[in-house]
């Protein structure tokens, strides 16, 4: 069979190869032509574009760069409609995803979605055109479920693919780890602030500012695999600043606490059961929109899943050097961590078992078979 995937973003790349595994090995004739990145071209398959070449952040960014977004529309398009799949595959991902499955189901292309599109944070009203346009969803967070059968659109919940893949890394001594990446015996504090070079940027230029306050811990910024080296440099100024690049699972492994910006790594770092604190700090025009069209009481994976306050989150204004300096104090105290420590208990459970990508798969390949 022939499987056609887009996928955007690191998380979305990361998905995607574990979701490949998968499909080789339930059909070990497949074809996969696919949108995404490193870790899906390892897998096999052939890619056709790197979402390094169509990452970009916030409204604002999008309109700058409007034209070249419809010219990536207009090719993948085309390339499918040449590659003829007989599964068309989107992973998150929903500006770019949604106009092609549109397209798509009108020219009667089979459509799955794996990781559903936001809708259940903003812009509900999108739930008809994906019922619409999406033959097949796999949802992965429990409350997406009862959200869709509101709209009488039955999905699949199939756990969350994170769990998959924290079971399935490298791992690594604790030893080794310190060793080759320089770091000391103090306790480590995670900074991931994010993969695109706006938000680093703006994440960095607060988390830093603590780092004066905290001398008995070491804080080490977990790199992007998108960014270079070079980008960070200037970050690392103050001895007690590491770098470590493309290594999070090992960093969070070893971490003590971490500062978070909002997304995927919120919920990476509550699964490593690392306390932390999430930021978030957009530009002042994307921010102002955000917040009129999102509905939503947190921001975090975390505190949504468990529908309370696990986590503290830092946002727009409120992620200020007093703020962070006060939210990391208190997760640094043990009475605090315990309670941290049991609600992350709880949220795994939420979460459902391992085995996301593989019964994806395998309702994929059995949908066309």
């Amino acid at each position: 069979m022939k499987y056609y995937i887009i996928a955007g973003e690191a998380s979305g790349d990361l998905h995607g190869s574990n979701l490949m595994k998968s499909i080789y090995m339930e059909d070990s004739k497949a074809e996969i032509r696919f949108w995404g990145g490193d870790l899906m071209e390892k897998v096999g398959g052939t890619l056709v574009k790197h979402y390094k070449e169509r990452s970009f952040m916030g409204f604002f960014e999008v309109i700058q760069n409007i034209s070249k977004i419809f010219k990536d529309i207009s090719f993948c398009k085309s390339d499918i409609a040449s590659f003829k799949p007989d599964a068309l595959i989107f992973i998150d991902n929903s500006g770019f995803n949604l106009r092609i499955a549109k397209w798509a189901k009108q020219h009667n292309f089979q459509t799955s979605y794996y990781i559903s599109p936001q809708v259940w944070a903003s812009r509900a009203s999108r739930v008809h055109a994906i019922k619409r346009d999406v033959d097949y969803m796999y949802v992965i967070l429990p409350f997406v479920e009862d959200f869709y059968k509101k709209y009488d659109y039955k999905v699949h919940f199939v756990g969350h693919p994170l769990i998959d893949a924290i079971n399935d890394r490298e791992i690594i001594s604790e030893q080794d780890f310190r060793r080759v990446n320089n770091l000391d015996e103090k306790p480590i504090i995670a900074l991931l602030p994010g993969s695109r070079k706006q938000e680093i940027t703006k994440m960095l230029s607060v988390m830093l500012s603590v780092v004066e306050d905290f001398k008995d811990y070491q804080f080490v910024i977990a790199g992007a695999p998108s960014q270079e080296f070079s980008f960070y440099q200037t970050f690392l100024k103050n001895e007690n600043v590491h770098f470590i690049s493309n290594k999070t699972y090992d960093l969070l492994s070893f971490s003590h606490a971490a500062l978070v910006t909002s997304g995927t790594a919120t919920l990476e770092t509550a699964l490593f059961k690392v306390p932390e604190v999430v930021c978030y700090k957009g530009g002042w025009i994307s921010y102002q929109i955000a917040k009129r069209i999102i509905t939503l009481k947190y921001i975090s994976l975390v505190n949504l899943i468990m529908d309370r306050e696990v986590v503290k989150e830092l946002i727009q204004d409120d992620l200020n050097p007093k703020n962070l300096k006060i939210e990391l104090t208190k997760i640094l105290d043990e009475t605090n961590r315990k309670q941290i420590f049991k609600d992350y208990q709880e949220l795994k459970m939420r979460l459902g078992g391992a085995g996301a990508s593989a019964k994806t798969a395998q309702l994929i390949v059995n949908s066309i078979k």
